[in-house]
């Protein structure tokens, strides 16, 4: 049973600091019992009192890391069933399954194309699931060819005790997933994870069988651990992910308080109606969704699914500030300025290109915000804007002195040639899909 509230407070350095998110110690205690919180938010917490707070402060959801690298995947570690309660931390893997007479060469080569650069991130897949379908040869074969011709991070799926000790092996500095432990060789596959230092996903026949074996070999030492409930049908492995999830996170099982992994590759045979279903456990609550094969039509519907829900609800998604060149800008090139909320980011970026006008875009910080939102939260104010655009360094990249600002925020004209006397403050257009037009036509005095 774990510490109460009062308990983990009296552990706590009680500096009321609020760096850990929340105004007080006792604040953060209560969030640590109920499993709303993790420890290593608290900067000043003794060591003597981490090892004793480790079991309370624990996620519900255990966190796995597998992989290595650019590919490295940390599933699990969550703490809410909703993410609209606080947020989701680790994203799903994205995984394909492969074995010997599977097209190796065209997946590796998907894979390692299939890298979508959005929001300054690069959404990709992750994984490889590489089944052994009984010749150990062919199986090391394939093994070795996916370690050489990928950076996936990789589960290697065996029956054959002695084949996965000579593939775990070999490829331990990558921290591969092993599969799976059953009832008939949770000893042998336990005892082979615990010497590697390796995960090790467990496989059983419904959550109860699950229980077992985890609760066996979480005994034997073993806490890094990914659970498949079996099912291969939509509805009972949907309604294993969900029970899995209320169980450890609401009843504080334990047991059932690991990451999953879902096979929608072997529940249909067509790889778009595949990409539905694995849209569902995308959402509830795959912590590997694996598919039959990479292909740009199911994979980036999937990142960015997962982009959206794995993104926090009450911090919207920003751009950085500052420059940003679209093409190649020089000093006679137009000069754009606009708020740093993504979306507002990418379509004004997205058309100012489509038009071919090398320019230069200004992102002021606008806290996420769209640049109404922001003019009306005083964030995009005339004053405040012009302020900006002279700190930013902008004028050592120009010969001109002309701005162009958003037509939504045409009232911040006037305000903003008071804070840049000399500068000529064009206005441009109200919808960004006309921003190719007015580039085109351009011109510092207009």
């Amino acid at each position: 049973m774990g510490l109460t509230g009062i308990q983990i407070f009296k552990l706590l350095p009680k500096t009321n600091c609020g760096e850990c998110g929340t105004p007080t110690c006792l604040a953060f205690a209560m969030n640590l019992a109920a499993g709303k919180a993790e420890l290593d938010a608290c900067p000043y917490v003794s060591e003597e009192a981490r090892e004793q707070l480790a079991e309370a402060s624990a996620p519900p959801i255990r966190s796995v890391v597998i992989g290595a690298g650019k590919t490295e995947v940390k599933p699990g570690g969550e703490t809410v069933l909703f993410r609209h309660e606080k947020t989701f931390f680790n994203p799903c893997a994205i995984a394909c399954l492969l074995t010997p007479d599977s097209d190796v060469d065209g997946e590796l080569a998907w894979f390692n194309a299939l890298k979508f650069d959005r929001v300054g991130l690069t959404l990709r897949p992750e994984m490889f699931c590489l089944m052994d379908q009984g010749d150990g040869a062919k199986f090391e074969a394939l093994v070795d060819k996916v370690v050489a011709g990928s950076d996936a991070s990789l589960c290697l799926m065996s029956e054959n005790l002695e084949t996965m000790k000579k593939v775990a092996a070999k490829t331990k500095q990558f921290r591969p997933l092993l599969y799976a432990a059953t009832k008939d060789n949770a000893e042998g596959m336990g005892a082979l994870a615990k010497e590697l230092g390796l995960p090790l996903a467990v496989k059983g026949q419904g959550l109860d069988e699950i229980a077992g074996l985890t609760k066996k070999l979480t005994g034997m030492g073993l806490k890094d651990l990914v659970v498949d409930s079996g099912a291969r049908e939509l509805k009972a492995a949907f309604v294993d992910s969900v029970a899995a999830r209320r169980a450890a996170l609401i009843k504080q099982n334990r047991d059932l308080g690991f990451p999953s992994i879902v096979f929608p590759c072997l529940m249909t045979r067509n790889y778009l109606e595949e990409t539905l279903i694995a849209s569902t456990f995308v959402a509830k609550y795959g912590g590997i969704v694996c598919l039959s094969t990479f292909r740009g039509e199911n994979v980036f519907p999937l990142l960015l699914q997962r982009l959206n829900i794995y993104t926090d609800p009450q911090r919207p998604m920003v751009v950085e500030q500052g420059i940003y060149e679209i093409g190649t800008p020089g000093p006679e090139s137009p000069v754009l300025v606009t708020s740093n909320f993504s979306l507002t980011y990418f379509i004004v970026a997205g058309e100012t290109e489509s038009s071919r006008v090398p320019s230069w875009l200004l992102i002021k910080d606008t806290e996420g915000l769209s640049v109404m939102t922001a003019w009306a939260a005083g964030k995009f104010s005339g004053d405040d804007v012009g302020m900006f655009v002279k700190k930013i360094g902008i004028a050592d990249k120009v010969k001109h002195q002309s701005i162009i600002i958003p037509g939504y925020a045409a009232a911040i004209a006037g305000d903003m040639e008071e804070e840049l006397p000399g500068w000529n403050i064009q206005i441009g257009p109200r919808e960004a899909a006309h921003l190719p037009k007015f580039l085109k036509e351009w011109s510092p005095s207009k």
